[in-house]
């Protein structure tokens, strides 16, 4: 009888329009949910009833499923805060996490460092990403982020890179280390490092020996040589620096480099003294110290050594690098947040905690670099919210209630018809 299958069709709305409020009430729900995707029912007509059979047309409809539940993997708003374990994604791509559920992927970038200096989320999964090596250069090598230790070892300075003029104008002069400063024509302090990070002062004598010729003095007050007394300077270093007559650095020649600082540090520390590329050694006079008929001046002058350290600040930069400052100066590259690409983000299957997990629909994680192959960059100090559009929400909240109450209107007149047939009878 059409009218029970009136009854059937009624049921099949109520039920389908039913669980699309569960999708609704879930979106709002999770409105405050960071990183949270919505999702939104869509529902397909149940197999109909031909009167012509295999000919088609007068066909009876039996009523109304929810055929499918299609995430909306749009980007959500971005909000800033103050911590720099906060990590947002700008773009295609999900963080990569270590759970006790295997590899699952995730948006909702609040993360923190646990007891043991590992990244995670905050349920403690661990975060993934590439490591660095010593020299701060990124491998590709996939693991969790870790800061490992927070201090650095003292470094012992190996080189000085310096940039200068010497005046070409100055009178020839010999070199006394009794009287360092008078019998030199130029003069510039720096401070090194010894071997346990110790910092020491040091200074550089020059004196012209010739034309184009100039001789160079490393000297150390006697408070920081073993055995030496204070307020006395002792030569640790010395060479020769020779100029072409266009005042361009033609060679360098060292004839003594031996520092024998005291206080612990170890004996016979070589440190050598970079003027610059000279053309003996390939370079073109324009990167390297020069004699000109200007005053002498010392243009720069760097080292690389440094003192023991302690970690003081933590940064990640828009290329998801974690990069870690200490107290002297220094800064290191740690990891790179790993960031993973799927052929299709709908096909992704929720696990709940904000995770996901690959399925055969998502395809494979393609894991990658932030900024590359169309990833998102990473963005610190932020937070990507929910995509929820409350607004949108509300709208479908009333339209969902208008179908069921309709279904119901379908119910209550097929009981009312219903009815009528009953009492024929009578």
């Amino acid at each position: 009888m059409g009218i029970l299958r009136s009854f059937t069709i009624g049921v099949s709305g109520l039920n389908a329009s039913g669980q699309g409020m569960g999708v609704i009430g879930d979106n709002i729900a999770n409105a405050g949910t960071n990183g949270f995707k919505s999702s939104r029912a869509e529902f397909q007509d149940v197999l109909a009833v031909s009167l012509k059979g295999i000919e088609g047309g007068d066909q009876f409809g039996a009523g109304t499923k929810l055929g499918h539940i299609k995430p909306l993997m749009t980007q959500g708003d971005i909000s800033r805060t103050d911590s720099v374990t906060d990590l947002a994604l700008s773009g295609d791509g999900m963080f990569t996490i270590e759970a006790p559920a295997g590899r699952t992927f995730t948006r909702d970038g609040s993360f923190h460092f646990d007891k043991e200096g590992q990244l995670t989320t905050m349920d403690g999964y661990k975060v993934l990403g590439f490591q660095a090596d010593e020299n701060g250069k990124m491998v590709n090598k996939i693991d969790a982020i870790k800061l490992g230790n927070t201090t650095i070892p003292a470094k012992a300075t190996k080189e000085v890179l310096m940039s200068m003029n010497l005046d070409s104008r100055m009178n020839k002069m010999e070199f006394n280390i009794e009287n360092p400063e008078k019998t030199s024509n130029f003069s510039n302090s720096m401070t090194i490092y010894d071997n346990i990070g110790t910092a020491r002062t040091v200074t550089a004598y020059y004196n012209k020996v010739d034309n184009n010729q100039w001789e160079y003095h490393i000297a150390v007050d006697g408070k920081d040589v073993e055995g030496g007394k204070p307020d006395t300077m002792y030569e640790q270093a010395s060479g020769t620096l020779i100029f072409n007559d266009k005042g361009q650095l033609e060679e360098e020649k060292t004839s003594k480099n031996s520092f024998n600082f005291n206080k612990g540090a170890a004996k016979d520390q070589k440190i050598t003294f970079n003027f610059g590329q000279s053309i003996k050694e390939g370079g073109n006079g324009l990167d390297a110290s020069t004699q000109y008929g200007s005053d002498s001046a010392m243009a720069r002058h760097t080292q690389d050594g440094a003192s023991a350290a302690t970690l003081t600040s933590l940064s990640f930069n828009d290329k998801g690098i974690l990069t870690a400052s200490y107290d002297n100066g220094e800064t290191r590259d740690v990891a790179q947040i790993a960031v993973a690409k799927f052929e299709n983000n709908e096909g992704l299957f929720k696990i709940g905690k904000n995770l996901f997990k690959e399925s055969k629909a998502s395809g494979q994680a393609a894991l990658g670099k932030p900024g590359e192959s169309g990833r998102g960059e990473v963005l610190s100090k932020s937070i990507e919210l929910s995509n929820v559009d409350i607004a949108n929400e509300f709208v479908n909240l009333m339209t969902a209630q208008r179908n069921f109450q309709a279904n119901a209107k379908t119910l209550t007149t097929a009981d009312e018809m219903l009815q009528q047939v009953l009492q024929i009878k009578r």
